[in-house]
C-alpha cells in the first residue's frame, strides 16, 4: 500500500517568483485548490490561474504594509491540523477549516539585504515573520503536509503531483530542509543583530557540505569540506587536476594566508602547513624562481599560492616541478594550458578574500573563538619598530626585516626565517625550543645565511638562540621582545655589533 499522499489545497507564499507561473499552472491542472498572498496571488491570478487571496479567505485584511497577512487562525489551524487525528479534524470542520496538504514558501531575502548594505531599518523590514511561522507548522505537521521552501524543489514537486503525492518519507525529507532553511535565517539574524562584538557571548554557523573527500589526513579518517565563512579557499573553482584531498586544502589554505600577507607580487610554498619558501619581486615570475630556490627539495610535491596572476613565464618555471596544487586570482592566456600537461596538478582560482577578522579551533566539548592574527598591529608597521642594539640601518636592510616579518607570521610555533632580496634562505619551525628553530634555519640557509636578516615570530628567552644567527652571519634582526632576559639577549646582539629591532608584536602559531 503507498504512503503517498494526495495534494487537493495548497497554500503559496513566495518572496522569490522563479517559476512561479509554472508551479500555480501545473497546480490547476492537477485539480489542486490555490490559496495565496499579495504580489503572489497577483501575479498567479493575471496568469489566468485560479486562485484565492488569503485575506478573502480570512476575512482579515492584510496591513502594516504587509507586516500580518498570513498570521491568522484560518491559516494556521489548515497547515497545523493531523489529518490522521479525528479530533484535529473535526475542530476544523466546526469552524469552515480546511485542511492544506501543500505549503510553498520562501523567505524575504534577509541576508541578501544585508549583504547589500542596507541600512539598519530596510534590513529590519526583511525579516520575514509569517513565512518562517509557516514553514515550521508545515515541517511540524509532515504527516499531513508537504512543505517546500526553495524553487530548487519545484521539479521534485511536479514529480510528484505526476505520481500522486509525495510519500512520507519524501515528506520527512522536505520537513528537514524546511527547517534547516528557518534555523539558517533565525542564525542570519542573530548574528547581525551581534556582530558588534568582535568575541560575543552567543554565536553560530550554518555549514553547508560542498564535497565529500576520498578521506582525511589519513586514509582511515573520513572527511568532507564544508562553506558557511567569508569567502576563501572553499569557494575556489578548481581549473585543472585530481580531486582535492584534505591535506591539500589544509596546505593551499596556508600557502593563501601567507601569498596574502604581502602587498608585493608574493609566491608562498607551503609543505605540511608550514612554508618551505616565500618570495616577493617586482614580477611574480622572479617571486616564484626565488621562493623555490629557498628549499627546492622540500618544495617538491608543495602547495604554491600566488598573490597575482600567473604568468607564463611562472607557469614555465612551475611546470618543471611536481607541485601538488597551485592556487592564484587568475592566470595569464596559455598558462592554465601549460600547466595541465601535468595531469595530477590541481590548479585552483580563487578570488582575493577578505580575511575573516576571527578564527575556531574545535577542541574538545567546544571551541575556541579568537581574532584572527592578521599582519595589521601596530608593531607590524616598521615606523614604531625599537632599535635596540647595533649602528642604525640603511632602508633596504629595513625593508628586508620588514620583509622577513611579514613572511614568518605563516610558520608554525618557534619560528625562525632568515631571509635575503625579499626571499626566505632559511626556515626553522614546529621545534618544541627556539635554540633548535634556529640551527634548523641557518642549516637549511647553508652558506646563504652570511650577511642575511632573521625574523623570529616571538621573543628569545635566553641569548643562545639568537647566538646560533649571529655565530653564523646573521647581520640584522627584528622580533617582539618582552622576555625577562631581554637585557642578556640585547648585550648578545650589541656586542656583534647587530642590529635588533623589538616590535612590542608576536605572531607565534601552534596550529
Amino acid at each position: 500500500m503507498s504512503d503517498r499522499k494526495v495534494m487537493r489545497r495548497a497554500l503559496i507564499s513566495v518572496y522569490d517568483k522563479t517559476r512561479l507561473l509554472e508551479i500555480g499552472t501545473v497546480l490547476s491542472d492537477a485539480g489542486i485548490e490555490i490559496l495565496s498572498t499579495g504580489s503572489t496571488a497577483a501575479q498567479l491570478a493575471k496568469a489566468g490561474i485560479a486562485v484565492t487571496e488569503v485575506s478573502t479567505y480570512t476575512g482579515f485584511p492584510e496591513i502594516m504594509g504587509g507586516r500580518v497577512k498570513t498570521l491568522h487562525p484560518r491559516v494556521h489551524s489548515g497547515i497545523l491540523a493531523d489529518q490522521t487525528n479525528p479530533q484535529h479534524m473535526a475542530a476544523i470542520a466546526d469552524l469552515d477549516i480546511a485542511p492544506f496538504d501543500l505549503v510553498i514558501i520562501n523567505l524575504y531575502p534577509f541576508a541578501a539585504t544585508i549583504a547589500s548594505g542596507a541600512d539598519f531599518a530596510e534590513c529590519i523590514e526583511q525579516i520575514d515573520i509569517g513565512g518562517p511561522s509557516m514553514l515550521r507548522g508545515g515541517a511540524k505537521n509532515h504527516s499531513s503536509v508537504a512543505v517546500i521552501s526553495s524553487p530548487s524543489q519545484y521539479d521534485g514537486l511536479i514529480a510528484a503531483i505526476k505520481e500522486g503525492g509525495f510519500t512520507l518519507a519524501q515528506r520527512r525529507q522536505l520537513a528537514l530542509e524546511g527547517f534547516r532553511t528557518t534555523a539558517e535565517y533565525d542564525l542570519t539574524i542573530a548574528t547581525w543583530l551581534g556582530e558588534s562584538d568582535e568575541l560575543p557571548q552567543w554565536f553560530g554557523r550554518i555549514w553547508q557540505r560542498e564535497n565529500a573527500l576520498r578521506y582525511g589526513e589519513n586514509p582511515h579518517q573520513g572527511a568532507a569540506i564544508y562553506s558557511g565563512g567569508p569567502v576563501g579557499i572553499v569557494n575556489a573553482i578548481q581549473l585543472h587536476g585530481k580531486e582535492m584531498s584534505f591535506n591539500n586544502y589544509t596546505d593551499a589554505d596556508a600557502a593563501w594566508r601567507a601569498a596574502l600577507d604581502h602587498t608585493d607580487a608574493c609566491v608562498a610554498i607551503i609543505k605540511h602547513a608550514n612554508p618551505c619558501g616565500i618570495a616577493t619581486a617586482t614580477d611574480i615570475a622572479d617571486a616564484y624562481r626565488k621562493a623555490h630556490e629557498c628549499d627546492p627539495v622540500s618544495a617538491f610535491g608543495g602547495v604554491v599560492a600566488a598573490n597575482r596572476e600567473v604568468s607564463l613565464a611562472m607557469a614555465s618555471q612551475l611546470a618543471e616541478i611536481f607541485t601538488e596544487v597551485v592556487i592564484a586570482p587568475r592566470y595569464e592566456a596559455g598558462a592554465i594550458e601549460l600547466l595541465s600537461k601535468k595531469p595530477s596538478i590541481r590548479i585552483l582560482q580563487c578570488d582575493l578574500p577578505n580575511i575573516s577578522r576571527v578564527e575556531m579551533r574545535p577542541v574538545s566539548g567546544g571551541v575556541l573563538l579568537q581574532e584572527m592574527d592578521l599582519i595589521d598591529a601596530p608593531g607590524d608597521r616598521a615606523t614604531n619598530w625599537k632599535q635596540v642594539s647595533g649602528t642604525p640601518v640603511d632602508a633596504a636592510t629595513m625593508k628586508e626585516l620588514e620583509f622577513a616579518w611579514r613572511s614568518v607570521r605563516a610558520v608554525k610555533s618557534n619560528a625562525i626565517l632568515l631571509s635575503s632580496n625579499a626571499a626566505s634562505v632559511g626556515i626553522g619551525m614546529g621545534q618544541v625550543n627556539r635554540v633548535d628553530s634556529a640551527r634548523l634555519a641557518v642549516r637549511r640557509a647553508g652558506d646563504r645565511v652570511k650577511g642575511s636578516v632573521a625574523a623570529s615570530d616571538a621573543f628569545f628567552p635566553f641569548a643562545d638562540g639568537l647566538q646560533i644567527l649571529i655565530d653564523a652571519g646573521v647581520r640584522a634582526v627584528v622580533q617582539p621582545g618582552g622576555s625577562v632576559r631581554d637585557e642578556e639577549v640585547i648585550a648578545a646582539a650589541q656586542a656583534a655589533g647587530v642590529a635588533m629591532f623589538f616590535t612590542g608584536t608576536r605572531h607565534f602559531s601552534h596550529a
